[in-house]
């Protein structure tokens, strides 16, 4: 193939977040294809664009077809590293014509917001999948970060994480809407956090 895919990443959500060389590529592209929010904040009249839906094999489609006259750029939240399209994307294409341009990820994000070093820490995600028994094993000092969704959420997991051990009064960090004007960050207890209003689509901090 002549043309390439450009996987960028664009951060948490806010334009001020993006890296300087995706956003060059966002902005030069010919063709975009993101979800809808992202296509909303950053595609220019005359890009031809797509949106990811539920429809991967689609999406798959649609770039294939696409190389076949024009570079297309896919953005992607967050670092295309971290649970993104790029998984799906290198068993679709060849890696030698994938250029992917990091970005900040929630969950960087969420530990920079709680001015915690996340080089120790357990990264997990919950996000339309639940982490093993052993990866949710309680140890003295132990420090998750973890994506949410709608199904497990900050109330469903603080409770799953007692159920597996965790103590009672282990301190969490519930931090919502990142990088927008009404971000929220929530500093709880995991007894708590099962009792209280579910939230969704966060990132949950615990410190054992």
């Amino acid at each position: 193939m002549e043309h390439r895919i450009i996987v960028a990443g664009i951060g948490p959500g806010n334009p001020a977040y993006v890296l300087p060389a995706a956003a060059q590529a966002i902005r030069e592209a010919a063709v975009l294809v993101g979800g809808a929010r992202a296509l909303a904040d950053f595609a220019r009249p005359g890009q031809r664009t797509m949106t990811i839906r539920g429809d991967i094999p689609a999406v798959m489609t649609f770039i294939r077809e696409t190389l076949a006259q024009d570079d297309v750029v896919a953005m992607v939240s967050g670092d295309p590293g971290y649970y993104s399209l790029l998984d799906a994307l290198r068993r679709e294409f060849p890696p030698e014509i994938l250029t992917v341009i990091p970005g900040v990820s929630s969950v960087q994000f969420a530990f920079a917001r709680l001015a915690l070093p996340w080089h120790d820490a357990s990264l997990l995600s919950f996000h339309g999948r639940q982490p093993s028994a052993s990866e949710l094993t309680y140890q003295p000092g132990r420090l998750l970060g973890m994506l949410t969704d709608t199904k497990y959420n900050s109330r469903t997991i603080a409770a799953l994480l007692m159920n597996q051990g965790w103590p009672r009064e282990t301190s969490v960090a519930v931090c919502s809407r990142l990088s927008y004007e009404d971000e929220a960050i929530w500093r709880t207890t995991l007894s708590e956090a099962a009792q209280a209003e579910a939230r969704m689509n966060c990132v949950m901090v615990v410190t054992g």
